[in-house]
């Protein structure tokens, strides 16, 4: 979709330039031919390129901040849970009065597990946000080769 709708804004916009331009010259009488843009229309069209690219980047980038924030705070929320796990088995070892593994089992098995589901949640979101990142990049770079050849295209044709 979006060389599509780099596409249509660009069209869009030379239209309207190219309509600028009939106006005017009709009004001084005159060219019936094949309308010529100047350089101030081309960066009006080039202005309308860069705002339908940045349009459709925002949109691709909509919802990267969740994925960024689950790769980043879930290994945190992992190690809380292995400090109060930690807690928990000093506390076991408090009641029983004695250094045994069944006093401290309990309490190092929850901090395992808090920072195993930690980790679990963590890595697949950061996989997953530096993956959609590169592709981001990719289209982005797309866009403009797009849009610069759009651009020629245009000069070419109405110059």
């Amino acid at each position: 979709m979006t060389d599509i709708g780099l596409f249509e804004a660009a069209y869009q916009e030379l239209n309207a330039q190219i309509q600028s331009v009939q106006s005017k010259d009709a009004a001084k009488a005159g060219n019936p031919g094949h309308p010529i843009l100047a350089e101030r229309n081309m960066i009006g069209i080039q202005r309308s390129l860069q705002r339908a690219s940045a349009a459709e980047i925002t949109v691709l980038e909509r919802n990267m901040s969740w994925l960024a924030t689950t790769g980043s705070v879930t290994p945190f929320v992992g190690l809380l849970g292995t400090v109060l796990g930690i807690i928990g088995a000093f506390e076991g070892l408090g009641i029983e009065k004695t250094a045994s593994i069944q006093a401290v089992a309990p309490g190092i098995a929850e901090a395992l597990v808090a920072t195993a589901a930690g980790l679990f949640a963590a890595i697949p979101a950061v996989i997953a946000y530096n993956q959609f990142l590169n592709r981001i990049k990719n289209i982005a770079a797309e866009m403009d080769d797009f849009s610069a050849e759009l651009l020629n295209l245009f000069e070419r044709s109405f110059s």
